[in-house]
Parts: structure tokens; sequence; C-alpha cells
């Protein structure tokens, strides 16, 4: 679904595991940047990255997302932003999100996955710039893709 990741710079928001991040690092990206917050998920992601001999193209960032965008400076622009927010509090979690992720930290053109329930109506405050690319549906899981723009101009209707 995501096509190419060679030479990506990718953030893994809620990483658990780390999956996502991995699966990409796995397809070529460049560097993975995992942010979680909760301290046993992050010593499994640290031991995956171990296991996997990936610790040299990852950077894990042990802290909420809301208050990531310091711990994240050093590894951006991204170009791919993974992220699989907690589905019990998701208006929270999508708030931290929308707040993070901007230009500072993104690359024009930037491509955001973002894992929801099926049944929520992903609204996108209008102040930011990003736009709805595609959105697929499994079951009672669905997965948006987003296109951000440092000029919103430049973004499709």
């Amino acid at each position: 679904m995501l096509g190419n990741m060679d030479g990506l710079r990718v953030l893994d928001l809620y990483a658990g595991s780390g999956a996502l991040g991995i699966e990409a690092l796995s397809r070529g990206a460049e560097h993975a940047t995992f942010v979680e917050s909760q301290r046993g998920a992050a010593a499994v992601l640290r031991e995956n990255l171990e296991d996997l001999g990936l610790t040299t193209s990852a950077t894990l960032a042990i802290v909420p997302v809301a208050r990531a965008r310091g711990a994240l400076a050093q590894d951006a622009p991204f170009d791919l932003v993974l992220c699989d927010p907690p589905w019990p509090d998701l208006d929270r979690a999508l708030a931290d999100v929308w707040r993070l992720l901007g230009r500072e930290l993104l690359r024009a053109g930037a491509l955001v996955v973002l894992e929801h329930p099926a049944r929520t109506a992903l609204e996108i405050p209008r102040e930011l710039p990003f736009t709805i690319d595609k959105t697929r549906k499994w079951g009672d899981t669905a997965v948006t893709l987003l296109l951000f723009s440092e000029n919103p101009e430049e973004l499709p209707n």
C-alpha cells in the first residue's frame, strides 16, 4: 500500500513493539525514530531492534507523544509517519498527534499513515496542512493516508 521506502526517514508514533517502523526499515527506510511512552513496550522494542541488528538505523524516544517534539528534532524531517494511537483514548491521542506534526518535523509531501477504528470518522483540524489521500478498511480497523504540505494551497482538493 505504501510502495517504495528506500531512503525514507520514518517516525513511528505509539510504537509499541516497533513492528511498523521495523517493517519500514526492512523495506529500505534509511532511519526510523520510535516514540513509545510505556517502559515495558519500549524495552521489548529496544530488544527487537537489537535482535534484528537495527540499532544503528533507529532511535527510541521513551516519552509521551504529547512531549516528543524535543526528542524528535535531531532526526527530522520525516518523510513517513506511522501512527497507531490507543483507541480507548483516541480523541486525546489524535489531539497530541495534531499538535506534534508540522513543518518542523515533516518534509513537504510527507505521508502520515494513521490507524483508527473503522467506525470513527477521522476529522483533521482545518488549520492543519493535511489532506486525506485515501482510507482503507478491514473489519473494525481503518487506515487513512494523509498528505502533508507546508503550503496548503499545494494540496489536492
